[in-house]
């Protein structure tokens, strides 16, 4: 049987239907997902944020138990243990939903260790300062961590389902100032996302479009690992 995994685009719509953010019910995201699969039984987190029907809030232990249903990642309880406490402490801070941690910081756990796959912890502590810029304040923050968290999933979809796309060169503009396909793509994975970031500088939009690519390309970055791994162990241990 195969085990119970979710993409990222299904983790962070399951992050954002909590919250009642999106239309649709956590529990058809989790159906969907469980069609492409064959596993024994549905993973115990899943049965007890169900359970929990408007759940909102999330232990460590919770968090890392949903982070490794999700393909390609390699979240612990003990790493987020140090990133609450030192290595992001400015930005994750104390759990926000009383003793438990809100959506949005279950989120920026996810991104960072998406993130590390390709970035070392200060140069994400940089982008986070571009896109959250008090990080003891949530409202001025120029976009949500879940929101961001499912763009740049939405993003590598399209990437991981169209292979080309990563032949063609990555700059802005091409010679003839034409937009590249970076920019397009980004575009119109995000195309409503920004629709509603509208009040942002140029600056202030291009740090998000930035970002989100950047992150896309970690979570390959973290694709070809797990292939190594795989390898590896089947060779060591086959």
């Amino acid at each position: 049987m195969e085990s119970f995994t979710l993409t990222r685009i299904e983790m962070s719509k399951f992050l954002l239907s909590l919250t009642g953010t999106l239309d649709t019910k956590p529990l058809q995201i989790l159906q969907e997902a469980w069609t492409k699969t064959t596993p024994n039984e549905l993973p115990t987190i899943l049965l007890k944020v169900m359970k929990g029907r408007s759940t909102k809030g999330f232990s460590l232990g919770d968090i890392a138990a949903l982070g490794n249903l999700i393909e390609y990642s390699t979240l612990s309880v003990t790493a987020m243990q140090n990133w609450v406490k030192r290595d992001f402490k400015e930005y994750l801070g104390s759990p926000r939903q009383g003793k438990k941690y809100s959506v949005n910081q279950a989120a920026l756990l996810f991104m960072i260790d998406d993130l590390k796959s390709a970035l070392d912890f200060e140069s994400i502590r940089q982008l986070f300062h571009r896109l959250f810029l008090k990080p003891e304040r949530d409202d001025d923050d120029l976009i949500e961590p879940a929101q961001l968290y499912n763009a740049y999933a939405g993003l590598f979809e399209k990437i991981k389902n169209n292979p080309s796309l990563q032949n063609h060169g990555m700059d802005d503009r091409n010679e003839l100032g034409e937009k590249s396909w970076k920019v397009s793509v980004i575009e119109d994975s995000t195309e409503g996302m920004m629709k509603r970031l509208a009040h942002l500088t140029r600056t202030q939009s291009e740090a998000v479009w930035n970002t989100i690519f950047i992150a896309a390309i970690s979570v390959q970055t973290c694709y070809f690992q797990s292939l190594v791994r795989q390898s590896l162990n089947a060779t060591l241990f086959s």
